[in-house]
């Protein structure tokens, strides 16, 4: 099964996406958009970014758990991981989104 871009509103008329692997899983939740073409634009965002390992900043949240933001050329964050358990299993949430960015069909909630 292939990845997928799920766009839907969010609260306060806003518009996110979640980029799901082929498993269902969330792997990548963007930020809030103005707007759905906001929302889509941010999803082609992701795969122009996921390509370069430079674009994913590995972080550590207050309790120490291993997360990633996407970041874009002007700096800009475009999405980021749930919190992993180790910095293993983030390494394979970066390579889950690189692997299905690319071809994630985009679907409309």
């Amino acid at each position: 099964m292939a990845g997928k871009f799920e766009v839907k509103a969010a609260a306060g008329g806003k518009f996110m996406f979640n980029l799901k692997a082929g498993n269902g899983q969330v792997i990548l939740t963007s930020q809030r958009y103005a707007d759905k073409r906001g929302a889509l634009s941010g999803a082609e965002s992701v795969r122009k970014h996921a390509a370069s390992d430079a674009n994913f900043e590995r972080r550590t949240a207050k309790d120490d758990s291993p997360y990633f933001v996407l970041i874009a050329s002007n700096k800009q964050e475009i999405g980021r991981s749930e919190m992993y358990n180790s910095k293993e299993a983030m390494e394979n949430g970066i390579a889950s989104v690189k692997k299905n960015a690319a071809d994630a069909k985009v679907v409309e909630i």
